[in-house]
C-alpha cells in the first residue's frame, strides 16, 4: 500500500507519474484526512484513490509537542508553528495559495511553549510564514519568551521586512546576543519585478527596518534575494543585492528561483521564456533575461557566498573582497574559483585561504601586507591548529578549538 502526500504532489496530480503508481494521493492539509483515510484502509473499505483534504479549525488538532523525546528537547531545535498560512500572494511561493493566515488559540499555545521549556527545550523555530503579521500576538509571544530568556534559548522567526511597529520595536532590543535570529525575505527589490510577481513592499520601510534591526537589536539578521525571477537581469540582481548588503545583515541568502508545482509564477514561463528543471528541485534552468550559462553561474555564486561570507568564517578577509561593488567583486571571485579548482564542494578551510590569498593578491593586486594581516586574524578566528601555509611569522601557534556555531562567528566579530 502506497500513500502519498503534501505540497509536492497536491498541485498537478495527473502530471506526476508517482501519483499513478501510488494506491491513494492526499492533497492539502492532511492533518485529518491522512488519519481518517489509515483508519478507512484498516477497517478493510476502500476510500478513493485521491483524497482531497477538507477545511477544518486548528484548534480541532491535538498538540504534537509531547511527542518530542527528552533526546529531542535535548539535542534538537524544536519546530513549533502559533499561525499557518500567508495572506500574501507572491506568486513564486506556495503560501500564495493559502489567501489567508490563521492563528493557533494564542493562550493555549503559549502553555504548550511552556511545557516544552520545562522539559528542557531551548532552541525553537517559528515555521509561521508571518510571524509579526498581527502585532499583538508577536508581543505576547515575544513577552512569553522574554520571562525566561536567562535559560539560555534560541530562537528564529521569520518576519515580514515592512512591518514593524513601536511595540516590536520597544520589546526587540530587550533580547540578549545568541537568542534572536530573524529570517527576512526580501526576494527582489525591483519594484516592476515585485508587481510582475504580485509581491508588495514598501521599499522605504524594508530598509529602515533593516538598518534598525542591525542598529538596535542584537538579532541575526538572515535575509533572502531569488535570482531568476521574470524579467530579472544579472545587473538589476546585482542592484539589488549590494543594497541589501549595505543593510548590513549577517547572512544574505542567494535562492534560484523554483517552480514549485501549483504556484502562479508559471504564468510568466511563455513570455520571459522561463526554463524549470522537470524534476526536483525545480530550480530555473534559464529565462529570456538570463541564459543557462549566467544561471549555472549565479548557482556557484550562492554556493560560494555561503562557503565564505554567510559562513561567518572571514570578517576580517571578506570586506577586502568585496569592498566598493560586493556583487561584482565577489562574482569575479566566484568565477576564478571556478575555474581553478572546477569545485563548489569539498574545499577544504585551510586550502580556502590560501585560494582567497591568491586571488586577492594575483587578481585584484591588494597589497600582500593588508591581505596577510586580515587572513592570519580570521585564521585565528577560526581557532584553526598551527599556523597558515602562506606565514610563518607568527611567535606562537594559534588557539586550538572547534569552530564556533555560524550565528555566534558573525556575533564574536
Amino acid at each position: 500500500m502506497l500513500v502519498v502526500g503534501g505540497p509536492e504532489v497536491s498541485h498537478e496530480v495527473d502530471d506526476q507519474a508517482i501519483c499513478k503508481l501510488a494506491d491513494h494521493v492526499v492533497t492539502g492539509m492532511a492533518d485529518q484526512s491522512f488519519a481518517t483515510l489509515c483508519s478507512d484502509i484498516f477497517a478493510g473499505s476502500s476510500p478513493p484513490k485521491h483524497v482531497c483534504s477538507l477545511p477544518f479549525k486548528l484548534d480541532s488538532l491535538e498538540p504534537p509537542y509531547p511527542y518530542y523525546s527528552e533526546e529531542d528537547l535535548a539535542n534538537r531545535v524544536v519546530y513549533v508553528e502559533a499561525s499557518r498560512g500567508c495572506p500574501f500572494k507572491c506568486e513564486f511561493c506556495l503560501s500564495s495559495l493559502d489567501k489567508t493566515a490563521v492563528a493557533f488559540d494564542l493562550q493555549t499555545f503559549l502553555v504548550q511553549m511552556q511545557n516544552l521549556i520545562d522539559r528542557g527545550a531551548r532552541q525553537f523555530k517559528f515555521v509561521d510564514r508571518t510571524f509579526n503579521l498581527k502585532t499583538e500576538t508577536s508581543r505576547q509571544i515575544l513577552e512569553f519568551f522574554l520571562q525566561h530568556i536567562d535559560k539560555n534559548l534560541f530562537l528564529h522567526f521569520e518576519l515580514i521586512p515592512d512591518r514593524l511597529p513601536e511595540t516590536l520595536l520597544e520589546l526587540l532590543p530587550l533580547f540578549p546576543p545568541n537568542s534572536l535570529q530573524f529570517e527576512i525575505g526580501i526576494q527582489t527589490f525591483n519594484p516592476d519585478i515585485q508587481n510582475l510577481i504580485s509581491r508588495k513592499q514598501q521599499h522605504l520601510k524594508t530598509c529602515q527596518n533593516l538598518r534598525w534591526l542591525r542598529e538596535n537589536t542584537r538579532a541575526h539578521i538572515h535575509a533572502d534575494l531569488i535570482f531568476g525571477l521574470p524579467g530579472e537581469t544579472l545587473a538589476s540582481f546585482s542592484d539589488g543585492f549590494d543594497l541589501l548588503h549595505s543593510l548590513g545583515p549577517q547572512e544574505i541568502q542567494v535562492g534560484i528561483l523554483k517552480r514549485l508545482r501549483g504556484t502562479p509564477i508559471d504564468r510568466h514561463s511563455d513570455a520571459f521564456d522561463m526554463r524549470y528543471m522537470s524534476s526536483p528541485p525545480y530550480r530555473v534552468l534559464s529565462t529570456a533575461q538570463a541564459d543557462f550559462a549566467t544561471v549555472q553561474q549565479m548557482v556557484r555564486f550562492a554556493r560560494y557566498w555561503d562557503l565564505v561570507a554567510n559562513s561567518g568564517r572571514f570578517p576580517n578577509v571578506l570586506p577586502l573582497l568585496l569592498a566598493d561593488q560586493p556583487f561584482q567583486h565577489f562574482l569575479l571571485f566566484s568565477d576564478w574559483l571556478f575555474d581553478t579548482t572546477g569545485q563548489t564542494h569539498r574545499i577544504a578551510l585551510p586550502k580556502l585561504f590560501d585560494l582567497i590569498r591568491n586571488h586577492l593578491l594575483e587578481i585584484r593586486n591588494l597589497d600582500i601586507a593588508t591581505v596577510d594581516a586580515a587572513l592570519i586574524g580570521d585564521f585565528s578566528h577560526n581557532r584553526l591548529k598551527g599556523l597558515p601555509k602562506f606565514t610563518r611569522q607568527i611567535s606562537e601557534p594559534l588557539k586550538a578549538g572547534e569552530p564556533a556555531q555560524r550565528q555566534r562567528r558573525h556575533q564574536q566579530h
